[in-house]
């Protein structure tokens, strides 16, 4: 695979994350206690063999460049590198702005892909949850003699308005391409037979459409001609139409596992399935792991907790009488006695205290960094380094769908997500919280 390069896109502003994504960019957000999303697309690449990999940046950067640099290091005598490509003005005339969609950021860098070993060119989204081979999306892209090849997944029309949707002819050639149709008719119109979906071995179950994952394989030389020859923006609303008129453009079908974790209520979702006992995406995969920082941390540590059906992470301290379902606990979480947490997402903590944050300080004593005893967290995203007191409770009770204008903790998706590094005070409340605001 020294002949393919990947290049993983960062990402805009992640709005509809916010405010998981306030302080870092989308690909930085912590996944399942220990890893980030961006593992997940590095870890493909790395398990099918390819190992020149760009991430391509813009914005809130700073943490993802910081653990792509602690994470991705190569033996001197591998070719192998995952290198960043933040955004940046140069003389060039393409480099005269910042990136204006996902086209214009390939094409902002396309100086980085003049080597004429490279035949190959592999664009990746690096926020999502799945787990595939790309030697087999080469494969087909090679036995087909296509000039571009997208992977495909069937999805039902109710979620083809989120999507890009292919049309095919019977050999799996796109012949029309619709980013995100809204229309009843247009969605009808881009829906497949049942009998052609059987026919590629992808299960019906009435999804009749066959969306892009995001996932492109282009021949190198096609990149450069279809990028330089226009000034087309984005992938999915103007490149692929217009590719699709002159150029062979194949579908790699895909049925496995595919999360686009977009909102954060995907985000939230995606996390508890994997802390399910048959999530569809396996974390222990011998095989293929996902690949992330090492950290040198103690086991963690149970005293007299119950604990269902959750991930926990490494360098954790979990006090007596606790109980922890359906939930995932990050890395350095220190939870109090008595804490009860449900269905909810504990990012943990970037570093431990210290003994000097226990002592008073301004006429009170500081929280210390972790829950409190007696804290109650249902339903809840607990963002990292967060000081949460005693008696706190945390639970949507009035299922508001959103509130974005707190200062500690905002709703978003109907889910309470408590800030990075803010502190809550003994027996704070979110329902008093709410009330508080709106009175």
């Amino acid at each position: 695979m020294s002949n393919i390069i990947a290049l993983v896109l960062g990402g805009g502003r992640g709005t509809r994350l916010f405010p998981l994504t306030r302080d870092r960019a989308k690909p930085a957000v912590p996944l399942a206690g220990k890893y980030r999303l961006i593992d997940i697309p590095l870890s493909n690449c790395l398990n099918s063999g390819i190992k020149q990999i760009y991430l391509l940046t813009q914005f809130m950067s700073t943490s993802l460049h910081r653990h792509i640099q602690h994470s991705y290091r190569f033996d001197r005598f591998d070719n192998g590198f995952v290198d960043i490509l933040a955004a940046q003005q140069t003389t060039q005339e393409t480099g005269a702005d910042w990136y204006q969609g996902t086209a214009d950021a390939v094409r902002k860098n396309l100086r980085d892909l003049q080597d004429p070993e490279i035949e190959y060119v592999l664009i990746l989204s690096g926020d999502q949850l799945y787990r595939m081979d790309f030697r087999e999306m080469l494969k087909t892209h090679k036995q087909t003699s296509a000039d571009i090849t997208i992977a495909g997944i069937p999805v039902s029309r109710h979620h083809a308005s989120s999507l890009g949707i292919m049309k095919l002819n019977e050999t799996g050639r796109v012949i029309d391409f619709a980013e995100k149709p809204q229309l009843n008719e247009e969605i009808g119109r881009m829906a497949m037979p049942p009998e052609w979906i059987t026919q590629q071995g992808l299960a019906h179950q009435d999804r009749d459409c066959i969306a892009s994952m995001g996932i492109y394989l282009f021949n190198r030389k096609k990149l450069f001609e279809v990028l330089t020859s226009t000034d087309c923006q984005d992938f999915g609303k103007e490149v692929f139409p217009s590719s699709i008129q002159d150029s062979h453009v194949q579908l790699y079908p895909f049925d496995g596992y595919w999360e686009d974790i977009g909102t954060v209520r995907a985000f939230y979702e995606a996390n508890l399935h994997l802390a399910s006992k048959n999530a569809l995406f396996e974390l222990i995969a011998t095989e293929t792991p996902i690949y992330t920082r090492p950290r040198i941390l103690a086991p963690s540590r149970f005293e007299d907790v119950t604990i269902k059906n959750s991930l926990v992470a490494e360098g954790c301290d979990i006090a007596k009488g606790t109980l922890i379902e359906n939930s995932i606990i990050g890395s350095r979480s220190i939870i109090g006695p008595g804490v009860t947490i449900r269905d909810s997402v504990v990012m943990g903590a970037d570093y431990y205290d210290k003994e000097q944050h226990f002592q008073y300080e301004e006429q009170r004593p500081v929280i210390p960094l972790g829950i409190g005893e007696n804290s109650r967290i249902q339903g809840a995203i607990i963002d990292k380094n967060c000081r949460i007191g005693a008696e706190v409770e945390i639970h949507n009770k009035k299922n508001i769908y959103e509130e974005l204008s707190g200062t500690s903790c905002m709703i978003r998706d109907g889910i309470p997500v408590v800030l990075k590094d803010v502190e809550l005070p003994n027996g704070w409340n979110l329902e008093r919280y709410i009330d508080d605001k709106t009175s």
